[in-house]
């Protein structure tokens, strides 16, 4: 049975009322000792409890999409395959000169939380030796015939952590926001993309980085996850037509990964991301001071040799990111532009859902149209 949707919804919350009436029938029957007759009764009253935090563990769980499945929750997946030394980058469409496409077989989610117009693919990553699942959604003129010769821009979607790859289309609900916005010509049409960057279980965040000895995070999303997509779709190679956005964890993980490789994207959305790895505790690059100062993205764009070709969007609340937006704000210098948006409430989708429209509008300002 799947973690999310309403199947084991249902079990949880029928759990509830069973737990308590097997409490109030077997509290007066229990016989022995009066230690076993405690130690019993205890066990009946934590059996309750628990049924009832499953139960709303469950429903969090379904709203926000924080973990997608049992791997995820137990930690027990497998993600990263090895650790080999990732070639020289020479921007998109490079590491497909020298072999074959690969193309990957598709598939529907299988999750009621997520549109069934998302498609679904395992991958198992040549340069980063990362394997993980990556969520693909087409724009409704993908297939229209008069698009047939058309190559469309693509947005990277990446979750906060811990999360799930499903996040941005069953929470954030990018597809269903966007589809009616495409059709009418508001926005562009983005193919999206959302990949696997839960690779080393709930307790470590990788913060998006290639760590010696450890996981090719980056390699894995600025690489691997796009030369899928060039591979399978008629997607456009030109790092001006890509671009990466992320909330939360996602949020720092797109600053950096967009300022990192502007030979690989245009625009760079944080939503309530942050530039310190440290503000995360589970940080895998604040645990060494060398990396923890080098995924810094504030750091990345202050050390450039030249000032990237980068836009960025960056939002968030005071004391929740906005004071790491102003931040950019200052230290970029032409080409490079910096968007900054105060925006109050938690940090929490109910926030960045309703941003998704205005994020998407000025993505499309960013992004050239192909003509």
């Amino acid at each position: 049975m799947q973690l999310t949707g309403t199947p084991f919804l249902i079990v949880t919350i029928f759990l509830v009322p069973i737990s308590i009436a097997a409490a109030l029938l077997l509290w007066g029957r229990v016989r022995g000792p009066k230690p076993v007759q405690v130690l019993s009764r205890l066990a009946m009253i934590l059996f309750c409890q628990v049924t009832a935090v499953t139960t709303v563990f469950v429903m969090v769980n379904n709203a926000n999409l924080i973990y997608g499945n049992w791997d995820d929750l137990l930690g027990t997946g497998e993600h990263v395959r090895a650790i080999p030394k990732v070639p020289a980058d020479n921007g998109p469409g490079s590491d497909n000169k020298t072999r074959a496409k690969v193309i990957q077989s598709f598939k529907g989610v299988g999750d009621p939380k997520v549109p069934a117009d998302v498609q679904h693919t395992e991958l198992k990553g040549e340069l980063s030796g990362v394997d993980g699942e990556v969520l693909v959604w087409l724009p409704p003129q993908y297939n229209n015939p008069a698009y047939k010769d058309k190559n469309f821009p693509v947005v990277e979607l990446l979750p906060g952590w811990p999360g799930s790859s499903k996040t941005w289309y069953g929470t954030l609900k990018v597809s269903e926001q966007l589809k009616p916005m495409m059709e009418r010509g508001e926005v562009a049409p983005f193919i999206l993309v959302s990949p696997r960057t839960n690779l080393l279980g709930d307790e470590v965040d990788t913060g998006c980085a290639d760590v010696p000895g450890k996981v090719n995070a980056d390699t894995w999303l600025s690489r691997d996850v796009p030369q899928m997509v060039l591979d399978n779709f008629r997607a456009d190679p030109s790092a001006d037509r890509w671009a990466v956005a992320g909330y939360s964890a996602g949020g720092h993980c797109a600053a950096k990964l967009a300022l990192e490789h502007p030979n690989r994207y245009r625009a760079g959305v944080s939503l309530s991301g942050y530039n310190d790895p440290g503000l995360e505790p589970h940080s895998l690059t604040a645990k060494d001071p060398a990396l923890k100062e080098k995924s810094n993205p504030l750091n990345i764009l202050k050390n450039a040799q030249t000032p990237p070709k980068t836009a960025l969007f960056v939002s968030g609340n005071k004391g929740d990111g906005y004071e790491d937006a102003l931040a950019f704000k200052q230290a970029a210098k032409a080409p490079t532009t910096v968007t900054a948006v105060e925006t109050t409430g938690p940090h929490a989708s109910d926030v960045w859902r309703p941003m998704v429209p205005d994020m998407f509008k000025w993505l499309t300002g960013v992004i050239p149209v192909q003509h």
